[in-house]
C-alpha cells in the first residue's frame, strides 16, 4: 500500500485528489494539509511514501516546505502540483532541482470529469513510479537471438546527438549538458517530456549554466554545432534534409507512447537524416519511449548510450533499451558527458 499525503490550499483540488486516490486499491490517503507549515508537520508525523505538494500556498510556500521535507523526511517522494504558467514552470524546475521526484500540472478550466480523468492519467502513474513494487519474476522464454558485436566507437565519425529523457530529466540534464565544452562539434537535439512553457524555462535554465548554447527549437531553423535544441512542449521534433543542410521540423502529430513531444520520432528522423552517424542517449524516465527510435538508429549503424539503473530516478526508458539489446554503452550519468567528449573530440575532459 502506497501512503499519500495531499497538500494544497484549495479545498476543490484536495477533494479532486482525494476522490481519485481513494478509489485505487493500492493507494491510501493518510492526511491532508492546507499550507506548507502543516505539510511539514504532517510529513513528520505520518511518514507518507508520497506527498503531492502545491507550490503557491499561505503560511509557507511549496518550495520552502519541500526544503524542510527533504531535510526531515528524506524518504518521502514529493510530486509537485504546478500551475501551467511561466511562474509555475520556473518554480517547478526549482523544485525538481531541490529534489522533488516529478510534477503534474493542475487542471485548469476543465470540467469535473475532465479534471478527474487528467489526474488519473497523469498523477497515478507517477505515484506508482515513485514507490515501485517488487518486480514480478520473469517467466522463462525462448532464448534471444545472438546479439551482434558492438560497433567499434570511432571518434570523429559521428555527426549528431539525440537525447531522450522524462522523469528525473531536469536534474540529469543539469549534470550532463553543462559539462560539455563550447567546442563540442555537433548539434544536440533533446526531448524532455514536459508541457509548453516548461520546456522554454528548461532551455533558459540550461543555457545560463552551460558553455553550449541551449534553446527551445523552432521549426525551419538549420542545425548548428555546439547548440542544444529542446523540443517545445506539445510538439514532436524531427530533423529533415540531406547532405549538410539539416533543418528542424516541429509538428503536432498524434502522441507516441502517450507523449508529445516523444523521443521515438526524433530518433527515427536522426537515423534517417544522418545515416549511421547519429548517437542516441536514453536517460532516466518512465515507460519505453525511445526504444523503437533507438532500434532505428542501431539498424542504420549508429550508437546508443543508456543511463544505468543506479543513477536513474526511474529506470524505465533506459531499461527498455537495455533489455532489448540496443545499448552499446550503459553508463552512470556522470560518465555520459565524458564519453560523449571521447566520441566527438577524441578525449575526455
Amino acid at each position: 500500500m502506497i501512503r499519500v499525503l495531499i497538500v494544497d490550499d484549495s479545498p476543490v483540488i484536495r477533494r479532486l485528489l482525494r476522490e481519485v486516490l481513494s478509489k485505487e486499491p493500492d493507494l491510501e490517503v493518510v492526511g491532508e494539509a492546507r499550507d506548507g507549515k502543516e505539510a511539514v508537520e504532517l510529513a513528520q508525523a505520518l511518514r507518507p511514501d508520497v506527498i503531492t505538494l502545491d507550490i503557491e500556498m499561505p503560511v509557507m510556500d511549496g518550495l520552502s516546505a519541500l526544503r524542510e521535507i527533504r531535510r526531515l523526511v528524506p524518504r518521502a517522494k514529493v510530486i509537485m502540483f504546478s500551475t501551467l504558467t511561466e511562474k509555475g514552470a520556473r518554480e517547478t524546475l526549482e523544485a525538481l532541482a531541490l529534489g522533488a521526484f516529478d510534477f503534474v500540472t493542475k487542471p485548469k478550466g476543465a470540467s469535473l470529469l475532465e479534471s478527474l480523468s487528467r489526474i488519473r492519467s497523469e498523477l497515478l502513474p507517477k505515484i506508482r513510479a515513485a514507490v515501485p513494487t517488487v518486480r514480478k519474476p520473469i517467466l522463462p522464454r525462448r532464448p534471444a537471438p545472438p546479439v551482434a558485436p558492438r560497433p567499434l566507437i570511432r571518434p570523429g565519425v559521428y555527426s549528431v546527438v539525440g537525447i531522450g529523457v522524462s522523469t528525473g530529466g531536469p536534474r540529469a540534464l543539469m549534470e550532463l549538458i553543462p559539462r560539455l565544452p563550447a567546442t563540442f562539434p555537433a548539434p544536440i537535439l533533446l526531448v524532455q517530456h514536459m508541457p509548453p512553457l516548461f520546456t522554454a524555462q528548461l532551455a533558459r535554465s540550461l543555457d545560463q549554466r552551460s558553455a553550449l548554447r541551449v534553446k527551445e527549437a523552432r521549426s525551419g531553423e538549420t542545425l548548428a554545432k555546439g547548440t542544444v535544441y529542446i523540443a517545445p512542449g506539445d510538439y514532436h521534433m524531427e530533423v529533415r534534409g540531406s547532405g549538410r543542410a539539416k533543418v528542424i521540423h516541429l509538428h503536432q502529430g498524434p502522441p507516441e507512447n502517450g507523449c508529445r513531444p516523444a523521443v521515438d520520432p526524433l530518433f527515427r528522423s536522426l537515423a534517417d537524416a544522418y545515416d549511421g552517424t547519429a548517437v542516441g542517449v536514453v536517460l532516466t524516465g518512465m515507460g519505453q519511449d525511445g526504444k523503437k527510435g533507438a532500434q532505428r538508429i542501431k539498424e542504420k549503424g549508429g550508437l546508443i548510450i543508456a543511463q544505468d539503473e543506479k543513477t536513474s530516478t526511474v529506470y524505465g526508458m533506459p531499461r527498455a533499451v537495455v533489455e532489448a539489446g540496443l545499448a552499446d554503452l550503459i553508463l552512470p550519468l556522470s560518465e555520459i558527458p565524458i564519453k560523449l567528449q571521447e566520441i566527438f573530440l577524441g578525449k575526455g575532459k
